[in-house]
């Protein structure tokens, strides 16, 4: 039987290795079209989901929660660098907004902001891995995968809506 340390099991090292490459592709918008951002997040947003959901919990180590590492400049550079590449589909109408209940009128969601969001929290755990210290690693690992629950999971597949039909009109568009 195999008794690596959680940090090192097969499901954590592909799921972190799917976060790292998901935050690379938002650390380098500028170095892509928007065709190819939209056809990357396409693939690669489902593949983030299922390596999460593949994760088993491990227990906290520590008393409070991993060090951030994501500074606000570096969220308004994800932000505001895929709301640049996006121009006007950026936005996008909600529907599973805590806020709808209570709302007659659609509210817009913004694919940047939850991209960004989604980054924060996978660049942490990240930055938290590199430490190479295993019970700061798993602690970080479990923040985010706690996060997922809470937070980012849902806008992970809220984003991947508009993200699908831009993929799909773009092809349209490229077949005509």
């Amino acid at each position: 039987m195999d008794n690596k340390p959680f940090v090192y099991e097969d499901a954590t090292i592909e799921f972190v290795t799917v976060a790292v490459q998901t935050c690379l592709l938002l650390e380098h918008l500028t170095e892509t079209t928007k065709q190819e951002f939209i056809t990357r997040l396409c693939r690669m947003l489902p593949l983030l989901y299922f390596k999460t959901e593949m994760m088993q919990q491990p227990e906290r180590l520590f008393d409070g929660y991993p060090q951030r590492f994501v500074a606000e400049e570096d969220y308004e550079m994800v932000r505001v660098g895929v709301k640049n590449l996006l121009g006007n589909d950026d936005a996008y109408l909600e529907v599973f907004m805590d806020d709808m209940r209570y709302s007659d009128e659609p509210l817009t969601a913004y694919i940047s902001e939850g991209l960004a969001d989604i980054y924060q929290e996978l660049k942490d755990m990240a930055a938290n891995y590199q430490t190479e210290n295993e019970d700061v690693m798993s602690d970080a690992v479990l923040a985010c995968l706690e996060a997922f629950n809470e937070h980012w999971g849902q806008k992970l597949v809220n984003i991947l809506r508009p993200l699908h039909a831009l993929s799909i009109s773009n092809f349209s568009d490229e077949t005509e």
